[in-house]
């Protein structure tokens, strides 16, 4: 068997290797300033809690690039759980070194900061409340280091220390609001230059197929009028043999289909060009596209099911749309011609076809590229149909999609905007 690729580095994988760098850096420098303080300044502290909560955080980094070393995805969810190890593990360090008067308590800033560049909306508040939480906490809870702690008057808790309080609250609240709005709108602009790409390639794509396919079509119709002028002589000439007659005759007919399907398929580009997308109920819509379908594939057992669901859901449709769902229900025909499922949904917005075949399924390997690239998972098949489909469907606002259906087979999900007329 082939040995298991990596998986792809994705945006929370990196996210969480830098993190797991950053945290390596930030305790290194922590470990370094306690002991400046306890040689040098003389700081009172617990060393050993001091020291084991270091060591502890060590261990948590060590776990974490073992971790990274693994064949896992790394999720939002866990890049939050470390967030809060980080959160708890500052909390721990400031409670031994002087709470709220330890000049490095600021820290919290770098953590709820990550989360709101980083993390989805609700982690980011997350990280933002469990470190005000423990800021608030130090203010009253804490082993005092008389180096750092500055009294006036007798007061317990004194303006200057509630006054980084205040300072860091606001931070805080202001930090995880416009981080992550800035860091949202980079994330949508790159997905949106990413699309632009994308259509832009895929236009050039169907433009360069269009035209090899108009100048396809102009040049097999010479050689096909030299095949029937050809043809009819040889009729004469074989008169008198009956079954080369027929023969010939069968070739003629199949010579005058072809040179009629290069004219219809130009006849019907320049109708196509010039005509209007119409509105249409989506249920007589898809059950006009299967009738006419299965009159192209009679060896096919199908099952069409409409939702029963309140409204009308009106779609714009034109030809290359029925061309379109043709194509992928021609597919499904050819993985396994046996009870196809047709189904049929709509939602306030959306309109979903689902088609359903009992064939092999499609192969992880490609499943990505299909309907992106020419690539087909027929053995003599060029991926073009599917191309083509993809790039009709996404004209329309749409999307297609295939997965492997846990019980054999592929679902097939063609989603469509909903319109209203």
């Amino acid at each position: 068997m082939p040995a298991t690729l990596p998986l792809p580095l994705s945006t929370p994988s990196r996210n969480l290797v830098r993190l797991t760098i950053v945290r390596g850096i930030t305790w290194t420098g922590f470990l370094v300033a306690i002991i400046i303080g306890i040689e040098l300044l003389h700081f009172d502290l617990q060393v050993e809690a001091v020291i084991g909560v270091v060591v502890a955080m060590g261990l948590i980094n060590l776990l974490t690039w073992w971790r990274l070393g693994r064949h896992w995805a790394v999720t939002h969810p866990e890049n939050l759980l470390h967030l809060l190890a980080d959160l708890v593990g500052l909390t721990l360090l400031f409670y031994f070194t002087g709470g709220s008067t330890n000049p490095f308590i600021t820290y919290y800033l770098v953590p709820v900061t990550i989360a709101a560049a980083t993390l989805p909306w609700h982690c980011a508040w997350i990280i933002a409340a469990v470190a005000l939480l423990a800021y608030t906490l130090l203010l009253f809870a804490y082993h005092p280091v008389p180096q750092l702690t500055q009294h006036y008057g007798g007061e317990t808790l004194n303006l200057h220390v509630l006054g980084m309080w205040l300072n860091f609250a606001l931070s805080a609240g202001l930090v995880s609001f416009f981080i992550y709005k800035m860091a949202h709108a980079l994330r949508h602009r790159d997905q949106a230059l990413s699309h632009t790409r994308e259509a832009a390639l895929r236009s050039e794509q169907v433009l360069a197929v269009a035209t090899q396919a108009a100048g396809t079509a102009h040049e097999l119709g010479t050689p096909l009028s030299t095949m029937a002028v050809l043809l009819s002589d040889m009729r004469k000439d074989a008169e008198a043999n009956e079954p080369l007659r027929q023969d010939i005759d069968l070739l003629r007919q199949q010579v005058e289909l072809c040179k009629s399907r290069l004219r219809h398929l130009v006849e019907s580009a320049d109708r196509r060009r010039m005509a209007v997308p119409e509105h249409r109920d989506a249920r007589d819509w898809l059950t006009g596209v299967v009738q006419r379908w299965l009159v192209l594939r009679p060896d096919v057992s199908h099952r069409l099911a409409i939702a029963d669901q309140r409204g009308t859901p009106w779609l714009t449709v034109d030809a290359t749309l029925d061309q379109a769902l043709t194509n992928l229900l021609n597919n499904a025909a050819d993985a396994s011609p046996d009870d196809i499922h047709i189904s049929l949904e709509w939602t306030a917005d959306d309109v979903v076809i689902d088609i359903r075949d009992r064939g092999p399924g499609v192969a992880m390997d490609i499943a990505d590229q299909l309907g992106e690239t020419f690539v087909s998972t027929k053995s003599k098949g060029l991926g073009i149909g599917l191309f083509l489909t993809h790039a009709t469907i996404n004209r329309f606002g749409g999307g297609v999609s295939l997965y492997n259906h846990p019980e054999g087979g592929t679902l097939t999900e063609v989603i469509l905007p909903r319109s209203h007329a």
